[in-house]
């Protein structure tokens, strides 16, 4: 079974998401169903960015759906989780609990943080898993498993107690926005991922976090990590996780091409692709340093 190699592209692709709140149709009924489906109460910019190319995402979401739904799916999301919390240990995050305590957060904001965090550490497999079938069918690469799977029926996704809100660039302060281009310039990306800004909802804790988690971006070990999600995220799309829909890569290279050259298409996936293991490995990180022991 042909691997898809983990790289950075080479040239960031333009990308086209559009917020929730903008978008009406057709596509408002893709963005919500997603997040009923994937138990998330956010639509990723991944997703976003592919729903500019309304034949394509159609195929795809279909093909996608019936996947996502099923029991295989949710467990695999739940071993791709387990797998980065476990490895993100050997990065030794220092905690950060006592000294948010000492700038004066309470308990129930300690809270927040962490059910926010939980929120991401939850939601972003799947997202991962979906950009690693895009890029796959668009590389000409097959899906493989089951044509039949169990659904999952019930709820695996936790239960937020806390407002989403989303700190945008046009709402940040300077302190926020400087921020905000040191993450940008850290992790080379021309947009700040929904994780971050939903966590700089907290200034000082998320100017906290990343400053600990900044030394070890685009080292070795971080890169380890990385890879090794990107690895078992190919490896469940490619010969573990269920097809029922017998989503194929014909099929949906022709869908792309009634949208637009499916090279554009695909190098938009590939920039994801790349990205979301590298995120899900963040966000671990900061529930490390929520978690550890002071």
């Amino acid at each position: 079974m042909n691997r898809l190699e983990r790289k950075k592209p080479s040239d960031i692709p333009r990308i086209h998401p559009t917020p929730e709140y903008l978008v009406s149709g057709q596509r408002a009924g893709w963005y919500e169903d997603m997040k009923q489906v994937f138990q998330v109460p956010w639509m990723g910019v991944v997703t976003m960015a592919l729903s500019h190319y309304p034949s394509f995402f159609e195929c795809l979401w279909q093909g996608l759906r019936p996947i996502a739904r099923s029991e295989p799916f949710i467990d695999a999301c739940s071993q791709l989780r387990a797998s980065a919390e476990s490895r993100v240990a050997t990065l030794n995050p220092e905690p950060v609990v006592k000294r948010l305590q000492a700038i004066g957060y309470a308990p129930r904001e300690i809270d927040q943080i962490n059910a926010c965090i939980d929120i991401f550490s939850h939601g972003n497999y799947p997202y991962l898993l979906t950009a690693t079938a895009a890029r796959r069918l668009l590389e000409g690469l097959e899906l493989g498993g089951a044509s039949q799977a169990p659904a999952f029926s019930g709820h695996h996704a936790p239960t937020a107690d806390v407002p989403f809100v989303l700190m945008e660039l046009h709402h940040a302060d300077t302190g926020t926005r400087s921020l905000y281009q040191d993450v940008m310039t850290t992790l080379g990306l021309p947009f700040v991922n929904t994780d971050y800004r939903a966590l700089a909802r907290w200034p000082s804790y998320f100017a906290l976090a990343w400053s600990g988690l900044k030394p070890q971006v685009n080292t070795l070990e971080h890169a380890a990590i990385c890879t090794e999600l990107h690895q078992a995220a190919d490896h469940l799309m490619a010969e573990v996780l269920p097809n029922p829909e017998q989503l194929t890569a014909q099929a949906l290279r022709a869908a792309a091409k009634r949208d637009t050259d499916p090279a554009e298409i695909l190098e938009v996936a590939r920039l994801f692709q790349w990205l979301l293991p590298g995120l899900a490995t963040n966000v671990a990180f900061f529930r490390a340093q929520m978690t550890a022991p002071a």
